[in-house]
Parts: structure tokens; sequence; C-alpha cells
């Protein structure tokens, strides 16, 4: 089968203008270009959208047709195809002319691994069950898909779908209804790929082989050294290899390719994106003594950390120069990096520019602007009658200002009345404009992506200086991996008068006297005069998403399988009623109005509340130094990162803090093993391994947060260090040699990645 061409295919989207290669116009050309539209319409729920996407959408498992599945891993529920072998079969209810039963006819055909075994259950028309009977005699050999269900306290697959196939794995015949005779495979081995109840995997087999069809020819994209020197296959060779492979090695090396690929691709965009950042002209920032910033230096009640001088200074010197500093800043919980960050901007205001402050919530932004406010004290009263020498002003500016504070914020702003302006995505808007915007500070940069930056940086007449903060600890792999454009600074050392905080697993259902024991203890620890925080993994009982004001990590709250999450409005009810009626109970979430949420996290900063039953939207910023007790109720519903960071809103003070995270997960599972890493250790860094070895890297630090995909197919940060590593290098050689990429192959491989970029950025707006 020949394949269309993509110019003509009236389907072909606005995209294809961007290809430079006639290896990537094919890559992407839709999948119903070459399957038909009815074919390629059960891919999207895979996310199979394209060619390309067909080529990376590998097999599980491969077999010959000698080799029988494991029947034993099967679980209720479990979309599954398996390779068995026919034990028996029998045929109930059907006519045989003395009689007419009035039940179903039905086939019932028990398959084997020779370990095991799993029944199979078909109804249907006398002429079906009999021709199905003569198909699955004993000892014919098949793959069955279905889902697995469980029946008088058995597993069974009922209707399934099957293909025989012969020793070989070549189908000789077939029981998928609704579709012509389908090839399981025309290679030595068969694969088994994911697939869904209405796609199966020989389907997907099919469609494989027409996609490769389509594909026959293709320049390979990479040039030829840089091939040679990453010892690997071709691209077409390689797909070839994992869709029609001939014998294990093939798989290999074709998955050594496409794991290539993915830690090429990334690197080079990002070696790419810092070259360009190095190419444009920043106007350089340089200290000025006896400026704002020394005066803030002057009133700081504290000497600042080992850790904050050094990265202060590296940051000061790069601010300084006349290219834009792309830098990312992480640090543990409490270290400090807002101090550090505050420093730059007033640098940079010392300079005669403004700094913008992006936070991902306006609570966090609020917290941001009062902390910031309170620290500068009448230095930030810049504009003012009667302002002190070296005052700037600080404006505030959200989505949910009332119109009269916004017009006059961003006056302020496009005036350059206001040194330093803090904001959420407001800041983005087309409407906000600034006198000369010096530098940029990124705070959480997990929930931002790339384009976000951006954005906010398409407002200064002349590249603004970058600083990015995240108080998520990043494996060196994973930064290089996905904030690769930046160079990074960590702030290890937590400043001195914080206190120590233990952290206690409680199981509910082994231990249900414990939750009142923990309300007895927030009793307490108020007695005291500290605070408390309650954190509830949703709003309300009605709430879809898992953590109430943002999803929960993929592939947490999906692993309990206990009763909803206890909500924020019920607990409140139930506690400011019952356990802790004595006390001063509020309730924050996200969908509180803005003037609300302020007034609540305010009094609560103020001691005026005891207990606040929150929501994640506590998770950062917050900074309340005398509360000292934290609950986490269904601590399991959360990852480990946000665990860390809720964690971190107790002991900023000098007093020691508990934190229970209360969980009904069962020992063994990995929710459970979450919980025991966090309370064994504080080290943000050691978690964030732990975190990584669970989960897959782009989950990590939350869904698309890099600014280019970060769900990775084959890559895994954690163990491909060495590949991303060498890949880095080589990205780095082919910008060097050419910077503009006029190398059709690398041109397009940028383009491909940042065109994902911008179509996942589109996707967030």
């Amino acid at each position: 089968m020949s394949p269309p061409s993509v110019a003509e295919d009236p389907a072909a989207r606005p995209a294809d203008r961007h290809w430079r290669t006639d290896t990537y116009r094919r890559l992407t050309a839709r999948l119903e270009t070459v399957v038909g539209d009815k074919t390629a319409k059960p891919f999207e729920t895979l996310k199979v959208r394209t060619v390309g996407d067909l080529m990376h959408h590998l097999p599980r498992r491969y077999f010959s047709g000698l080799e029988l599945s494991d029947l034993s891993t099967l679980q209720p529920d479990e979309e599954v195809a398996v390779l068995a072998e026919v034990a028996s079969a029998r045929a109930f209810n059907l006519p045989d002319g003395s009689y007419r039963s009035t039940k179903k006819p039905r086939l019932e055909a028990t398959i084997t691994d020779r370990r095991g075994s799993l029944t199979l259950t078909f109804f249907g028309a006398p002429r079906l069950i009999q021709y199905w009977a003569k198909q699955l005699t004993p000892g014919a050999r098949g793959i069955f898909a279905g889902r697995v269900k469980e029946f008088n306290h058995k597993l069974q697959l009922a209707h399934p779908d099957f293909v025989l196939v012969d020793e070989e794995g070549s189908a000789v015949s077939s029981g998928v209804r609704n579709a012509d005779l389908a090839l399981a495979s025309r290679a030595a081995l068969v694969g088994l790929y994911p697939a869904t109840g209405k796609l199966r995997t020989w389907t997907i087999a099919d469609c494989a082989q027409l996609a490769l069809a389509s594909l026959a020819g293709i320049a390979d994209p990479l040039p030829d050294w840089v091939r040679e020197e990453a010892e690997v296959i071709g691209l077409e060779e390689a797909f070839r290899a994992l869709h029609q492979p001939s014998d294990r090695s093939e798989i290999d090396q074709g998955r050594d390719r496409l794991r290539f690929d993915e830690a090429f691709a990334l690197q080079l965009t990002m070696a790419r994106r810092r070259a360009d950042a190095a190419a444009h002209g920043a106007t350089p920032r340089r200290r000025r003594s006896g400026g704002l910033l020394d005066a803030f230096d002057a009133r700081l009640p504290f000497t600042l950390t080992a850790g904050q001088v050094e990265v202060s200074e590296e940051i000061m010197g790069e601010l300084a120069r006349p290219h834009p500093m792309q830098r990312l800043l992480q640090g543990e919980v409490g270290s400090g990096k807002t101090l550090v960050a505050l420093r730059a901007m007033l640098a940079v205001v010392d300079a005669g520019g403004q700094a913008a402050l992006l936070a991902p919530t306006e609570v966090l932004a609020g917290q941001h602007f009062a902390t910031i406010t309170r620290l500068l004290g009448d230095l930030a009263e810049g504009g003012m009658l009667g302002a002190v020498e070296h005052a700037t002003g600080i404006v505030l500016l959200t989505g949910s200002l009332p119109a009269a504070h916004k017009r006059e914020a961003m006056l302020r702003a496009a005036s350059g009345e206001a040194g330093l302006v803090i904001g959420t995505h407001a800041l983005l808007g087309t409407g906000v404009q600034f006198a000369d915007l010096g530098l940029v500070v990124v705070d959480e940069q997990h929930r931002f992506g790339v384009e976000q930056r951006a954005a906010l940086s398409a407002k200064a007449s002349a590249r603004p200086h970058v600083l990015v903060m995240t108080a998520t600890p990043i494996p060196r792999s994973v930064a290089m991996t996905v904030f690769g454009d930046l160079e990074t600074s960590t702030l290890r050392e937590i400043p001195a008068g914080r206190a120590e905080v233990s952290t206690v697993v409680v199981d509910t259902r082994r231990q249900p006297g414990w939750v009142d024991r923990a309300w007895q203890r927030v009793v307490e620890e108020v007695g005291q005069g500290r605070q408390a925080y309650v954190v509830c993994a949703r709003i309300s009982a009605t709430a879809k998403t898992a953590a109430g004001d943002e999803p929960a990590p993929e592939g947490v709250a999906e692993e309990s399988d206990q009763a909803p999450a206890v909500a924020v409005e019920d607990l409140y009810a139930e506690l400011s009623t019952g356990p802790l009626a004595s006390l001063r109970v509020e309730m924050l979430h996200g969908q509180l109005p803005s003037e609300e949420k302020d007034a609540v996290m305010g009094r609560f900063a103020a001691g005026e509340t005891d207990v606040l039953v929150a929501t994640t939207v506590i998770e950062v910023g917050v900074d309340v130094p005398n509360a000292s007790v934290m609950v986490v109720c269904d601590a399991d519903r959360f990852g480990i990162s946000q665990l860390h960071q809720l964690r971190g809103r107790i002991g900023r003070g000098g007093h020691v803090g508990v934190c229970l995270l209360l969980t009904t997960a069962p020992e063994g599972g990995l929710a459970r093993e979450r919980l025991t890493a966090v309370a064994s250790t504080r080290d943000g860094f050691a978690l964030a391994d732990v975190d990584l070895e669970q989960r897959r890297e782009g989950d990590v630090l939350g869904a698309r947060q890099s600014g280019v995909r970060s769900g990775l197919r084959l890559l895994r940060v954690l163990d491909d260090a060495d590949l991303i590593g060498s890949a880095r290098g080589l990205a780095e050689r082919c910008i060097a040699a050419d910077p503009e990429l006029s190398e059709p192959g690398l041109a397009d491989t940028v383009t491909f990645m940042e065109l994902q970029a911008a179509g996942d950025w589109l996707e967030r707006t």
C-alpha cells in the first residue's frame, strides 16, 4: 500500500507547513489518512492520532508461538490479551431436534498456560456456538482478548475476541466480531499492544503494518555522525524492529533508538533555547552600592545563610551580564528562596529596572505581597508623600481585583512607579505593560510552562533576566531533562530558628481511636498558644477533583479503593461543632471568593483563628510561624512532593511541630510506601528520588510543567541519566556547529518539540 501524500491530503494540518523534511510530514500525517476514519477513531482513546504516535505505541511484550501468558497475573476488571492453549470446550443448551431449550445457548471453554486456567464464556445463536466450538478444540492456541470478570469466585473472560495462531505466531482463524480476519502478526514474534475494549491488539498490529508501509524509504532525521556516536540504528529500521521483529535483539536495538531519540530531542531543544537566549542581549543590571538593596540588608534581623550568600552572588553576577540570566533556584521548604529572589529584585530596581513575580494562585500571590511589603517596611512606600530614600512602589495584580484597583496597579506598573509587581496569570494579560521590566521571577515553576515564562518576558523591551523558583527538589537528571534550558542553583541549608517536625502515619482502619487522639493533640497545641492546619483532599462531597483546588498527581488518587475522601466542608462542620468546638475554626479552599480567602488567611496569620481546615491551597507560600501541628486526612491521596510541601507549613518558627498523616491505605502498597517515606525523612531531595522511582518523571513535578511534553514513553530519567548526559553533549555539539540548525532533520526535531509545547500551552489556556 503506498502512503498518501500529505501535501495532497485535505486533512493535512496547518502545522505541515513547518516541516522541512518529508520524514516529519509523513510521521505527523493523521492516522486516518493511512487506516481510514472508522479504524482511526478508536485510537483517540489511546491518544494515538498520527502515524508517528502509532509507531511509538509499542507492544507491552512479545512472544513466539511457543510461549504462553502467565494467567496468574490477571486481575478483575483488567482489559487483557493473553496467549493460551485451549484445554476443553463444551456447548450447552443447543437444540438437538427432540427439544428446544428455553435457556440461551452458550459455550464454555477453558484455556491454560499449563500452570493455571481461565474460563471463557460465549453466548449466541446455536450456529455461532457450533462455529466457535469447532475452532476452540483442545490443543488449539490463540490470543484471547477481553475484560476479566469474577464469577462464582473465579476469573473468566465473557465474550472474548480471539485469534488462533500457529506455532510461528501467524493467525490461522479468527473469532473477532464485527471485523474482517485479522492477522495477529506478520513477524516471527507476536507483540501484545496496550489496547482497549473497542480496539484489540491484533487490530493495532494490522494498523502498525499499514503505518510502516506509509513510512517506507523515509530519510533518517539524525545526521550519520550523531547516530554513529550514539551507536543506534536508523529510524525506519527501529520502527520495523519494534513492530515486525524477527528476534529479541532487534527489539532491544529498536528501543535503544527510540530512547535515544527522546533524550536527544529534549536536549537539542533545550540547547537551542539556551543558545537563543545567549544570542539576545539583555540590559545589564549591576548591583549599586548605597541603594535599596543595601538599605534592605541593613534592616534584616538575621544573618543570611552561607548558601543564600553564595547563590545571591551567583545571581548578582549574572544580572550584571549583557545576556539574559536563565536560572532555576531550587531549595528545601523554608530554605529562604523568596529572600534570595527579593534581593535580586531589589538589585534590579536599584539598576533602574522593574521586577515581576509570577505566582500560581491568588492566595500565594497575596502571601508574597504581604510578606515582601512587611519585609520592606517603609522601603515599599515609593511614590507616596514622605517616602524614605531609595523606597520603591509595590503592587499586587490578580484576576479578582476590583476593576479600579486593577487599573491603578496596571498604571503604576506601566509608569514605572511600581518597581515590584506581584501577581498571578493576570500579569500575562495583554493590557499589562511595564516601563522597564528587567527581571521575571516565577514561583513554583512546576505549575507553569515555558510559554507562560515567555509570555511575561515578552512584555519587556529587551529580554529580561529570568529566575525560576521551586520548592520541589529536583534530581539532577530531571533538572537536565525538564529544566534543561536553565542553569540550576540549589539551597539545601535551612535557616537557623526552624524547629524540628516529627511525622507519624496513622492507620485509621487499624487504629480508629487515633483519630480522636489527633483532635485532642490539636486542642492541646492550641492550648499552648499554637495554631493548626487540617488538610483535606477535596472541597465537598460533590467535588470531582481529588485534591480540591487541583487534581491529584497522576496515579495517586486512583490507587485508592477506599470510600470517597473526606471533604473540607463536611469536616469543617464536624470539627467546629464537635471535637474542636471550643476552638476558633475556619475553612479555606480555592472556590471561595478572593476577598474571603484573603480575609480567612489574614485572620489565621494574625492569630485570630486557631485551626484552619483547608485544601492544598495552603501547600506553598503560606508563612505562619506559630503553626505547630498539621493533620492530613486521606494522606494517601497526595503525592510525596505535596506532602513534603504541606508539612513545610509547620515548624517555621521556634515551636516543635508534629504532622499526622491519616490513611486507610493497606500496608505494602505504593500509597503506604509514599507515606512511610515522607515520615522517615525531611530531606526533600531524598524524597524526590523516591517519588521518581515510584512514578513517571513528568508526573513527579506536575503535568505539562516543562514547556515540552513531559510524558516520556521510554526514557526514564532516573535510570537513563548517562544516556541523557551523552545526548546533551551531542546536542550541544550540534548547536555549536550549526546555531541556526540549517540541517533539516535537526530543525524539524526541534520544531516538533516546540509545537508540542505550544499545543500543551494552548490546551492549558
